[in-house]
């Protein structure tokens, strides 16, 4: 299926994004959809462009179909940048065409070309078919284990 191309979100997209991102989640455990957190989510992640990066798979006829997301940040292991890879989702109708691969190779090539060594990131410990998918991509379990602690805005 090449009835699609992938390029960079654009703002207009954000709505398409959070639906995509409504199926992400019902899958995922540890969150719960919430448009209005996704949709500032996805304006922070599109106001910086250098530092983030939103792919998304557009079909023939305009619509968004998945979408892979990318952000910098400092690795005192390498010395250097890695990229933080979440958001990989493709709807339903579409999968299993080779999108999820194209999208990742998308935020991959552009975390490389801003200088990232490495790149991680999180997958739902009981989503099977994205575990196999990473594995079949060549992601490499690690020893380390996600920890996660809500933060508070404190006023002063």
């Amino acid at each position: 299926m090449n009835a699609y191309t992938i390029q960079a979100a654009r703002h207009e997209d954000i709505p398409a994004l959070i639906t995509l991102l409504d199926a992400l989640f019902t899958i995922e455990q540890d969150f719960t959809p919430d448009h209005a957190a996704q949709h500032q989510g996805l304006e922070l992640l599109l106001q910086q462009p250098g530092m983030a990066y939103i792919a998304v798979a557009r079909h023939t006829d305009g619509a968004v179909i998945g979408m892979a997301s990318a952000q910098l940040v400092v690795s005192t292991a390498e010395g250097a940048y890695s990229a933080w890879i979440e958001d990989v989702v493709v709807d339903a109708n579409y999968r299993q065409h080779g999108i999820g691969s194209a999208l990742l190779a998308s935020v991959l090539d552009w975390a490389a070309s801003k200088g990232a060594t490495r790149a991680q990131l999180l997958a739902d410990m009981d989503n099977i078919p994205a575990l196999d998918f990473y594995q079949r991509a060549g992601w490499k379990k690690t020893r380390l284990v996600a920890h996660r602690l809500g933060l508070v805005k404190v006023d002063c």
